[in-house]
């Protein structure tokens, strides 16, 4: 363990909130600038930069907390801002604005997703197609999840088929159908293959807008000039 993080820890405090710690992957920072950051959301918003005070504090030299400080700043969570003190002289201070805005949309996104998770293919089909689904439609979509179709893709399939208009379990069948002969298996799968079709598509346009060029008629205009 380095000696320097274990000085920060033996002469001093650090709280780091529990969601943080739990969610510490999320950041993608190596465990050094991790601790950092949280020195620093210790020592709250708007704090001045004084590079000698902060090296006294975690013990990482000054050259180290500089390179920590510009680290931070590139990967978005921290800024160096210029402000005016009560004596009107510019002070260097350390905003954490952008670690708080990271950290609450990293909450919305988990709100979200169990959000996401908790609502079934079942729920998702009776709010696409507004009223109860049958028993025997119940069965058919049991069918989908017992054919090896995840939730997923049930409702990927679900909102293809609701976006062309169409609200029936028949057009959703084949639509998974298609897919799992392309061996589409999840959302990353659907959107590669939405973009690999919008390709074909603008190739085709290019390809007809070139077969409809009137050649002869410009080679008769470039003789006649």
């Amino acid at each position: 363990m380095d000696k320097k993080l274990v000085n920060l820890f033996k002469y001093g405090n650090i709280v780091i909130p529990l969601y943080i710690l739990q969610n510490f992957e999320k950041f993608k920072l190596e465990y050094k600038e991790f601790i950092f950051l949280m020195y620093l959301y210790n020592l709250g918003d708007g704090v001045i930069f004084n590079p000698n005070k902060i090296s006294e504090d975690t013990g990482f030299s000054s050259t180290s907390v500089m390179q920590m400080i510009s680290n931070l700043s590139d990967k978005g969570y921290i800024e160096i801002k210029v402000v005016k003190n009560e004596k009107n002289i510019s002070e260097d201070i350390i905003s954490l604005e952008f670690f708080y805005n990271k950290l609450s949309m990293f909450m919305v996104d988990d709100v979200l997703k169990k959000e996401e998770d908790s609502t079934s293919c079942f729920d998702l089909i009776e709010r696409e197609f507004g009223r109860t689904l049958s028993p025997m439609e119940y069965e058919i979509i049991k069918t989908w999840t017992l054919n090896g179709n995840s939730e997923e893709l049930i409702m990927e399939a679900v909102r293809e088929a609701t976006f062309n208009g169409v609200s029936n379990l028949r057009y959703i069948d084949k639509i998974l159908y298609e897919w799992n002969k392309k061996g589409i298996k999840n959302r990353d799968d659907v959107e590669n293959n939405r973009k690999q079709y919008r390709k074909r598509e603008e190739k085709i346009e290019k390809e007809e807008e070139l077969f409809d060029y009137n050649w002869f008629e410009d080679d008769l205009d470039a003789y006649d000039e």
